[in-house]
């Protein structure tokens, strides 16, 4: 049986000096060109948080392990126009091992919670932040 859904993971990666990681998607992808928190697909052999921990590796060239990963918010998208509709879980993370960089095309910048809200982003991304600034 086909999924009616794609499980999707991303990570919200927290520096000491408070700014977070969105990663620009490449100009040619889907949403090409909008700031994201860097993620990707759940793989049918893997939980979501190992997921993550293999799409930021691959990603950002970063180690991180499973127990640094905390969930904080999911954001949803209606079915339409015959795609798949996603499913994005964020994990909040504050510590890894390595320099995070665009292993994949598009561009890494670090940026405040005022900074980050005024970045074009995905409308996901848009409720991610949203939920993961609501108690800030």
């Amino acid at each position: 049986m086909m999924k009616q859904w794609i499980p999707v993971v991303a990570g919200a990666l927290r520096a000491p000096d408070g700014r977070w990681l969105m990663h620009r998607r490449p100009a040619e992808k889907h949403h090409g060109g909008l700031w994201e928190f860097p993620g990707g697909k759940v793989e049918d052999a893997e939980i979501p948080v190992e997921s993550l921990v293999r799409e930021l590796r691959e990603e950002l060239g970063i180690t991180i392990v499973t127990e640094a990963c905390i969930p904080v918010a999911f954001a949803e998208e209606a079915a339409s126009g015959g795609r798949i509709p996603i499913v994005i879980l964020l994990y909040r993370i504050a510590n890894w091992v390595g320099d995070p960089t665009a292993l994949e095309g598009g561009a890494i910048g670090w940026f405040t919670p005022r900074e980050m809200a005024g970045l074009d982003k995905p409308p996901l991304d848009i409720a991610l932040a949203e939920r993961l600034f609501a108690d800030q």
